[in-house]
């Protein structure tokens, strides 16, 4: 979860963050990838992946952080092959391209909801990474929020951790 400090800098709630994500995620899905997802679960932060396709962006300004979608490769193939309108059988670089643009739209979407605060955030270019097994941290868990999206097979994270610009 976000620390005290975080949602201070902020001037929010834990409860309001995953609600902005959620909702950002779900219509983000929607529109681009064609999938109508159900409403998250917060879960705990996930270092270790095994078989995975791993998306990022940064942040950068009044506050720092990143913002990561972790969904197995099946799955990605599946998300990219729905967003291209093609069958992609491969883990090759349309997925990596669809999951970063993924990330990329959730990323400048999420960063809207404090820009009214008076936070200047800018985004960096998406970086993703695919493998077999890859250990991944993005931070402190105190500043990490962690949301699921669906169960078992074809589900998968978006993970924001937040920290204040030094």
């Amino acid at each position: 979860m976000i620390s005290a400090a975080i949602l201070e800098l902020l001037n929010t709630t834990q409860e309001k963050l995953v609600e902005y994500l959620d909702g950002d995620v779900r219509e983000i899905f929607s529109t681009m990838v064609g999938v109508e997802l159900p409403s998250s679960t917060p879960v705990e932060a996930v270092t270790k992946f095994t078989d995975c396709v791993t998306a990022m962006v940064g942040l950068a300004g009044s506050y720092n952080g990143m913002i990561a979608i972790h969904a197995e490769q099946a799955t990605a193939l599946s998300f990219a092959s729905q967003m291209l309108g093609m069958e992609i059988t491969e883990c090759d670089d349309d997925v990596r391209d669809a999951l970063g643009e993924v990330a990329n739209m959730i990323g400048g979407s999420f960063k809207h909801h404090f820009v009214a605060n008076g936070h200047e955030v800018r985004l960096s270019t998406p970086s993703v990474m695919s493998g077999n097994e890859y250990v991944l941290s993005m931070g402190a868990a105190p500043d990490t929020l962690t949301l699921a999206f669906g169960e078992g097979p074809g589900h998968f994270l978006v993970c924001v951790y937040l920290e204040r610009a030094t």
